[in-house]
């Protein structure tokens, strides 16, 4: 395992993490399952890496990762250094951009509502990649203008899409609903973005590396290592937009 800014964290085991950093945070078992949304004794369980509670995953370890003032991946890696200022991560907060409804188009807008296009025949794949074409079908989710606003997110500019695959678990499990902001195409080093690589559409974190070539990382790093594409292979790689949202929904 490499050692990572986050040092020796790095090495200890996922429960180690949890409570190491609660404890850091002064923070009560009982604190952190509020903001979480589970009880008690869930937290205990990760704490403990009981069998009979599992560990999180999905919005619970987003939720965990805000309680903790860190990002998921360094819960469930040890990599990237939490926030020792106790602010939340950047990381953290940028995929959980207010909530989203469904609807037709007889509701009309409320006046700091917008609509994005929610195109349900695009499935960015958590994986190898697949090759899709975008078909509209009128399907919309609705934002508030003043929530993307305050993440400059232009709404002309973007889109929500389906995931699919295992790649991206267990943050963004199959199926999970995703924002995509086509005005944001400059990498910044581990953050999520959809990617055309070759003809195929992915979803992956992403890393600049020396002489203009590109890291792709998933979360599930047990079946997908890291991939390193040199600059004439990265050529390939075309980043079409920055997640900036996603909705998971167990």
């Amino acid at each position: 395992m490499e050692l990572h800014s986050s040092g020796k964290l790095a090495y200890m085991k996922m429960k180690d993490r949890i409570l190491s950093r609660r404890i850091s945070l002064k923070l009560t078992q009982e604190a952190v399952a509020k903001i979480v949304g589970v009880n008690r004794v869930s937290v205990s369980n990760w704490e403990t890496e009981s069998k009979s509670g599992g560990m999180p995953s999905g919005k619970h370890l987003i939720n965990l990762a805000k309680a903790l003032k860190v990002t998921p991946e360094w819960i469930l890696t040890g990599e990237e250094k939490p926030d020792d200022n106790n602010k939340v991560s950047a990381t953290a907060a940028a995929y959980t951009v207010g909530s989203f409804d469904l609807w037709d188009s007889k509701r009309p807008l409320e006046e700091d509502e917008v609509e994005m296009p929610f195109y349900k025949e695009i499935e960015l794949s958590a994986g190898t990649g697949s090759v899709v074409q975008r078909l509209d079908s009128g399907f919309k989710l609705r934002f508030t203008k003043s929530t993307l606003r305050r993440y400059n997110i232009q709404p002309e500019l973007a889109a929500c899409v389906t995931v699919s695959g295992n790649s991206m678990e267990p943050v963004l499990p199959d199926q999970a609903t995703v924002g995509i902001d086509t005005g944001n195409t400059k990498i910044k080093d581990g953050d999520l973005y959809a990617i055309d690589h070759d003809g195929l559409l992915k979803l992956k974190r992403l890393y600049r590396l020396p002489g203009n070539s590109i890291r792709l990382r998933s979360f599930n790093t047990d079946e997908y290592p890291y991939e390193d594409y040199q600059t004439d292979q990265a050529s390939a790689i075309k980043v079409l937009g920055r997640v900036f949202w996603y909705s998971v929904l167990r």
